[in-house]
């Protein structure tokens, strides 16, 4: 096994920020339809928007959670604007393995997640 199988393996057994946020700014639940994944993601912000912390409670597959894990160390501190940049080939080149074609939406729900909880705090904040 390679170094990046064996991060990505780590990341899913052992992953990072594991948990639900007592005190959240957004909470959300989403699920992959053609595999089952979920993702529950909690988000602090702070009065700038931005992520100051994060949890996340993910149930599925291998790339999914260790995708979930890593983008959770990445995320602290970042803004909306600064979480839209982030691109399929980026979560690609984070995982360190080929992802198939079948697998795109495990390994990007931790993304499609985090966009849309932003989102909602956004629009929340606007009202």
């Amino acid at each position: 096994m390679d170094l990046f199988s064996e991060i990505l393996v780590d990341h899913y057994k052992h992953p990072h920020h594991k948990g639900h946020l007592k005190k959240h700014s957004v909470l959300i639940h989403e699920v992959n339809p053609l595999c089952g994944d979920k993702l529950e993601i909690s988000l602090l912000l702070d009065d700038k928007g931005k992520i100051k912390d994060i949890g996340i409670n993910p149930q599925g597959c291998a790339i999914s959670t260790a995708s979930a894990s890593m983008l959770s160390d990445k995320l602290i501190g970042k803004s909306l604007k600064e979480v839209e940049k982030i691109s399929e080939k980026e979560v690609f080149k984070m995982l360190g393995v080929e992802v198939n074609p079948a697998r795109i939406k495990c390994a990007m729900l931790p993304v499609v997640s985090i966009k849309k909880a932003l989102l909602l705090a956004k629009s929340r904040k606007t009202k």
